[in-house]
């Protein structure tokens, strides 16, 4: 059993998409427990789609995240592209009330998040095979920029140096610039005074056992300046 053009037509106007080639977007949804053969299912599609997601959410964290480390940006993308996240999205969008599944898996009230995820990426594998790369990347990450910021919270509670980057290019449309300004004590026990300044604006410098650890702290020094932070919260207390 097929996906109807009923079904088609609804998921098009959820997805908010409209492909041009309707066979595409009804292999997309169709399960391999539903099909007459597996190549007839959305497996191939779920296969380029996967890769497609990955390819743009790490693009998209690479120029997102230019301070980022690669063990930094590995942990985001492996949360925004696991089955859970995108089961989340794939229920957001309704996926599953137009997947055609067999009778075994239809007798269940709620689908596994594996069925769900599979079928989101292979929506992205159609809209790639029907429209290209560029609208494939809009449909990512028109639904899942959120999970980017929500995942980068998560990851980066204390990062108070993206903190700052993330504020300064939304409202001042520039990048801190990092500035070694001191160091003192032994090789083997040196201290670093870190400042940071953004456009002509210095702000209160600090200084901390490592240079990345004084940068978080000129970081802080610089967000409680703006106002962004409570002066008054915990990790103020670290700041020399």
């Amino acid at each position: 059993m097929e996906p109807t053009d009923s079904i088609l037509a609804s998921c098009q106007e959820a997805l908010s998409y409209q492909f041009n080639d309707l066979e595409l977007l009804r292999q997309a949804l169709l399960h391999a427990s539903a099909a007459n053969c597996r190549i007839q299912s959305n497996e191939r599609l779920e296969f380029l789609g996967d890769s497609i997601l990955g390819m743009v959410i790490c693009q998209e964290l690479y120029e997102r995240f230019p301070d980022y480390l690669e063990g930094e940006l590995t942990k985001i993308k492996s949360h925004i592209v696991s089955r859970r996240t995108c089961a989340r999205v794939a229920r957001k969008l309704s996926l599953e009330k137009f997947l055609c599944v067999g009778k075994g898996m239809s007798a269940h009230n709620k689908l596994p998040n594996s069925c769900v995820s599979a079928a989101f990426e292979a929506v992205i594998g159609a809209i790639y095979m029907d429209s290209g790369l560029e609208r494939a990347r809009q449909f990512i990450l028109d639904n899942l920029s959120e999970q980017i910021d929500s995942a980068d919270a998560s990851e980066h509670q204390d990062n108070y140096k993206s903190m700052l980057q993330q504020y300064i290019q939304k409202h001042f449309d520039s990048t801190p610039c990092y500035e070694l300004l001191d160091e003192k004590g032994p090789d083997h026990s040196k201290c670093f005074e870190i400042g940071v300044a953004v456009n002509q604006r210095r702000f209160v410098s600090a200084w901390g056992p490592s240079k990345k650890e004084a940068e978080q702290l000129a970081a802080y020094n610089a967000l409680t300046e703006l106002g962004v932070l409570n002066p008054n919260s915990e990790f103020s207390s670290t700041i020399q």
